[in-house]
């Protein structure tokens, strides 16, 4: 059984406030993605990829079409049924910064999910020993944890928002252009580092780029997009 599997979803967008007019972001889309498997999505901006990323997560609601995740259709849960289950699917935004508090020290936005109990109940120390732990993964020093993200490059805060999302445990990860707001020679460290984290942590991702030659070297297959629909889905070197 897949671990994500996507039948006919569609999703529509309404726009003005008189004479409503409809726009079809994503038109039945149908892909499956075994369990530690990346399936690329690519396709021209405005296609509709990040909406499927964001649509797979339930982060927006599907006009219709169905979404199961290890077997549950996600599109039928109630929202306390979808939180308990949100640390297992998560996501990595475009711009790192803007995913992370501003207000919060990079140290405290890792902390947090042990602080909710989401890994069960951590004493003070517990937290401050695993939020050092993740930092080391990811590649930053320990003085890192008390800077705020204005503090530290697009590089270094996304390997803030990977420790987040470590904390958590996920099986499954929509990677959204990782790399697209980061300098050229900082995006192969950050895509090596995502693929490293991948094989440790028995990932599976949906990784949505408009580069062809990032996707071909970060997955398993390729799913094309081009005007809300999927054209095709093949092997790396088939695309």
């Amino acid at each position: 059984m897949p671990l994500i599997q996507v039948n006919d979803l569609l999703k529509d967008f309404a726009s003005g406030l008189l004479n409503k007019q409809h726009t079809t972001a994503v038109d039945d889309v149908s892909f499956s993605i075994e369990k530690g498997e990346t399936l690329g999505l690519i396709g021209p901006s405005g296609c509709g990829k990040t909406t499927v990323g964001r649509l797979v997560l339930r982060l927006i609601e599907p006009t219709s079409g169905q979404i199961f995740f290890d077997g549950i259709e996600i599109t039928r849960l109630k929202r306390k049924e979808m939180r308990r289950l949100r640390p297992r699917m998560q996501m990595i935004f475009q711009d790192p910064e803007s995913s992370l508090n501003p207000r919060m020290k990079t140290g405290e936005s890792i902390a947090e999910p042990f602080r909710l109990g989401l890994r069960g109940k951590m004493n003070k120390s517990e937290i401050r020993d695993r939020v050092l732990d993740l930092v080391d993964v990811v590649g930053l020093n320990p003085e890192h944890v008390n800077r705020y993200p204005y503090q530290l490059s697009g590089g270094q805060n996304q390997r803030v928002v990977l420790a987040r999302i470590l904390a958590v445990n996920p099986e499954f990860i929509v990677a959204d252009e990782p790399t697209a707001s980061l300098d050229v020679s900082v995006q192969a460290q950050i895509l090596h580092l995502i693929m490293d984290l991948k094989r440790d942590y028995d990932l599976t991702m949906l990784f949505i780029s408009h580069d062809l030659e990032v996707v071909r070297h970060m997955s398993d297959r390729i799913a094309v997009m081009d005007k809300g629909r999927i054209v095709r889905i093949e092997s790396p070197n088939e695309i």
